[in-house]
């Protein structure tokens, strides 16, 4: 059974929650405060969290942000009142995997929780990212595929951290812009162009293409079978 940790102050949205969840036979924890909403996501054993953005003790940028720091990478769906880019663009990049806006559709949440859970990235150890041959240290900043080393540049090691997290999954250039640059899509500049590129010729340098164009849409880094 799926276990879930609903973080979350508002008895009614904790409630509501919880009821979908165990209704698609999810085994669900509810802490109502951000101190043992962290101490639960640290203890572990949960496959999914979903995480209110403003709680009165912890704000959810900092349970979040501790919880990727201790290297727990739990997939965490934030749900937050505040709906502007900015705070969405906050969110994730304090390790959030998805941000979702109250008041929201308990079937669309259900949707992007199994989403989230179908992620196929597989994590070898806490601070290790892998993906096929790919494997990417976020502590050494080190990138090898099939134990050979590949030297990339910050951004790149941004974008490829981004694919990798996202994994057989469509990443769009406005989603790129907003994790790797922190800005909206401008569509006169061909700098993510450029860095893909680069990037592609290293990673693919040694194995077949992994990163796969959609056009018009974005990118798919390819999970191999």
């Amino acid at each position: 059974m799926t276990q879930a940790l609903v973080i979350e102050d508002d008895e009614v949205t904790a409630h509501a929650i919880a009821s979908e969840l165990q209704a698609q036979d999810y085994q669900v924890r509810w802490e109502r405060t951000g101190r043992d909403g962290l101490a639960a996501a640290i203890a572990g054993g949960h496959d999914i969290i979903t995480l209110d953005r403003m709680l009165p003790d912890f704000d959810g940028l900092t349970i979040v942000s501790t919880l990727r720091g201790l290297g727990i990478a739990t997939p965490v769906l934030m749900l937050s009142a505040l709906s502007d880019v900015d705070e969405r663009v906050r969110g994730l990049r304090c390790g959030g995997d998805d941000y979702l806006t109250k008041p929201f559709s308990l079937v669309e949440m259900m949707a992007r929780l199994e989403a989230l859970l179908r992620r196929p990235v597989a994590q070898s150890a806490s601070h290790q990212l892998r993906v096929g041959e790919l494997t990417l240290d976020l502590i050494e900043n080190t990138l090898t595929r099939a134990d050979e080393a590949i030297a990339l540049l910050p951004t790149e090691f941004k974008i490829l951290t981004y694919l990798m997290r996202n994994a057989g999954q469509l990443v769009t250039r406005t989603m790129l812009f907003e994790q790797v640059w922190g800005y909206h899509f401008d569509p006169g500049t061909n700098i993510i162009d450029v860095h893909m590129g680069r990037l592609r010729r290293k990673i693919e340098r040694a194995g077949r293409p992994l990163v796969h164009t959609v056009r018009g849409a974005g990118y798919v880094l390819v999970v191999p079978d």
